[in-house]
């Protein structure tokens, strides 16, 4: 039977992910410190990994016991480590030399800064989706994948593309739980230029996003619902959480259940 193997929330919006054992339900549906960060301009606009792709340079921990976040620069090795609210200033300081413009770190606890407001709640993808879609591309692993694609919650003991079924007609949903959790599947989540940057240099591979469209539609399963692919460069499936659901948990090693 399908489980969830795999949890990853991502506590700074286009920053990498931290992988952990289990994850609370909060306001919005989402995982709680999901996205709970994410930089802005001057203009009130995300400063994210869509507009730039200096993001694939820096990394992040935050030790959520010590109010701290840890950032390293990559492409000169340099590391600090700032208070979140204490010191956050010298945060944005940082950030915004860093990024070449003044950013400011804005904080949202109760559901973050997700990327679709219609479907606030975790996105879904199979680990063996993972694998087969690494196949596509030479000396890539489904680990790569993950990282580009920047799902929350992968399922095992499933097929390749089995995450294909938790969607159907556009205006509906599926109903499916993970352990405890109802969550309604909505959609196949529609990718970014983020997914074909180079790991490196973050700079656009033309070539990977070709490859993806083909192979997609080329493999896409009887079970997908073939209304939602009004083009094919979608993985991994956004979804929502009802309110009676906030506050439950969300286990590696739970159950995955169609309802």
């Amino acid at each position: 039977m399908p489980y969830l193997s795999q949890i990853a929330i991502y506590p700074i919006k286009s920053l990498g992910p931290m992988f952990v054992n289990q994850a609370r339900i909060v306001e919005k549906g989402a995982l709680e410190h999901d996205r709970e960060f994410a930089l802005f301009d001057e203009d009130g606009k995300y400063v994210n990994a869509k507009r730039t792709g200096r993001f694939n340079y820096l990394s992040s921990v935050i030790d959520w016991k010590d109010g701290t976040v840890t950032l390293h620069n990559r492409e000169n090795n340099e590391t600090v480590t700032f208070h979140l609210h204490q010191e956050r200033a010298g945060v944005e300081k940082w950030l915004s030399t860093f990024f070449q413009q003044s950013v400011t770190l804005k904080q949202d606890s109760g559901g973050g800064y997700p990327d679709d407001k219609k479907a606030t709640g975790p996105t879904v993808i199979g680990a063996a989706t993972l694998e087969e879609v690494s196949s596509w591309y030479p000396g890539s692993t489904a680990q790569e994948m993950w990282i580009r694609f920047r799902a929350n919650l992968e399922i095992s003991d499933a097929p390749p593309f089995w995450d294909d079924h938790l969607y159907r007609e556009a205006e509906s949903y599926v109903p499916f739980r993970i352990g405890n959790v109802l969550l309604h599947g909505t959609n196949p989540c529609q990718r970014c230029v983020v997914p074909t940057r180079d790991m490196e240099t973050g700079d656009p591979v033309t070539e990977f996003s070709q490859i993806f469209r083909a192979k997609r539609e080329e493999t896409l399963p009887d079970w997908a619902e073939k209304s939602r692919f009004n083009h094919y460069y979608r993985l991994a499936v956004n979804t929502q959480a009802p309110d009676t659901e906030v506050g439950k948990i969300i286990r590696v090693g739970d159950l995955v259940e169609l309802i």
